[in-house]
């Protein structure tokens, strides 16, 4: 009979291991020695140490799952309960105790983390729902759309939630994408209909505006196209296309009745600088009548001056009242002349003004005789007073008598 710590052979070649609970049967050895028997149950035992190691580093360096760790440990401890081995069995059984509790643990903390994965991948959901739905109301609708397309692609890298609450989530989410879109789809197609509303219009503005390029009717003309550019303006943008080519004909008919106007404007400036030129060349030659002395000879020479005046034509606008001022200042020259010889010559006029002078000469002397005659009566208040009467009378006397010198003394 042979055997070690862990085990024995009897004499009938059966083998036996030691437990806690006493020896173990682990198989029958014919084929040799007792020490052959022993030491190939012993390797098988080895055989076992090395594969639980094996186990417990793939357990703690690599990602196996807890189901595969459990499934090997269940393999290994069939094999240690089995009782085919020669070694302290108890050992290997703690240590696949030990391995249990490890991957149990794993189990647990990975449970954790898919509970915490699955709590942020909620909140990460909720929160896109959330701001999908605001942009649902946003008529930001390039910025908006390309928003949404980010958010369904932050949507497909998150992990899925449970059924019930993913597919909640998931037809809040589409409906405000699909909300959106029937928004977004409704604006651009009234949009469409106000640009083609306003190509319309355009079209009418454009041939209004071509049929009057070749008008002559500067003034109303120019004020029509500026009426029509405000209609342009309050009309609003028609199709890109369309709207380039009506702007380009609108534009390009203002520009013939403009080009057209500026031309002929030109020559009406050059034309009403060599009238104010002429003008003021009569304006001189008229100041030279002044001051009149022959009224008959001034008079005909204005005449005839007034008639090359009118018609020489336009000056410009600003030049004008300065030009025409001294023509008018000739003309009140003339007429103030020709007012005091007729006040001079008027017999009817000399005669009242020879009765008016009589009238007072007579009342300023009276008024004197009334002063001496208080005077020597010693009455000096009522010829204080006649005297300041005196003042007015010989005032009125005087200006009468120099009206009366107008008419040659």
């Amino acid at each position: 009979m042979s055997s070690d710590p862990w085990g024995r052979v009897d004499e009938t070649g059966t083998v036996y291991v030691r437990t806690a609970e006493g020896e173990k049967v682990v198989g029958s050895w014919q084929a040799g020695t007792p020490e052959e028997a022993l030491a190939y149950f012993e390797r098988k035992y080895e055989g076992l140490v090395v594969e639980i190691g094996l186990l417990e580093r793939r357990v703690k360096t690599t990602d196996l799952s807890a189901k595969d760790a459990q499934t090997a440990i269940d393999h290994l401890r069939q094999q240690v309960d089995e009782h085919h081995a020669v070694g302290d069995l108890e050992a290997l059984g703690r240590r696949l105790d030990a391995l249990v509790e490890t991957v149990e643990k794993r189990r647990e903390e990975r449970r954790a983390q898919r509970a915490r994965q699955s709590d942020e991948a909620r909140k990460a959901k909720e929160a896109l729902v959330a701001e999908a739905e605001e942009l649902a109301q946003s008529e930001q609708w390039r910025a908006a759309g390309e928003r949404l397309r980010g958010l369904v692609d932050t949507w497909k890298g998150l992990p899925r939630l449970d059924r019930k609450s993913d597919d909640e989530l998931w037809h809040r989410f589409s409906h405000a994408r699909s909300a959106f879109s029937k928004r977004r789809k409704a604006h651009f197609a009234s949009l469409d209909a106000q640009r083609e509303e306003a190509r319309q219009v355009k079209e009418r503005l454009v041939a209004e505006a071509e049929s009057l390029s070749g008008s002559t009717e500067w003034g109303p003309t120019a004020a029509r196209y500026r009426d029509l550019m405000a209609q342009w303006k309050a009309a609003g943008r028609a199709q890109r296309e369309a709207e380039d080519d009506l702007w380009n004909r609108f534009r390009g008919a203002q520009d013939v009745f403009f080009a057209a106007r500026g031309e002929a404007f030109a020559e009406r400036d050059a034309e009403q600088t060599e009238n104010l030129k002429l003008k003021e060349e009569l304006a001189e030659e008229a100041e030279k009548l002044v001051p009149v002395t022959d009224l008959k000879a001034a008079r005909a020479a204005f005449r005839a001056i007034n008639e090359r005046w009118e018609a020489i034509g336009h000056v410009p606008r600003d030049a004008r009242p300065k030009v025409e001022g001294r023509m008018h200042a000739v003309e009140r020259a003339l007429q103030e002349s020709e007012e005091s010889e007729w006040r001079r010559t008027n017999p009817e006029a000399r005669a009242r003004a020879e009765g008016l002078t009589g009238q007072l000469q007579a009342a300023v002397d009276k008024l004197r005789e009334q002063i001496d005659a208080a005077r020597s009566a010693g009455n000096n208040a009522k010829a204080d007073k006649l005297a300041k009467e005196l003042e007015g009378r010989q005032a009125l006397l005087d200006q009468a008598l120099k009206g009366l010198e107008e008419f040659g003394g």
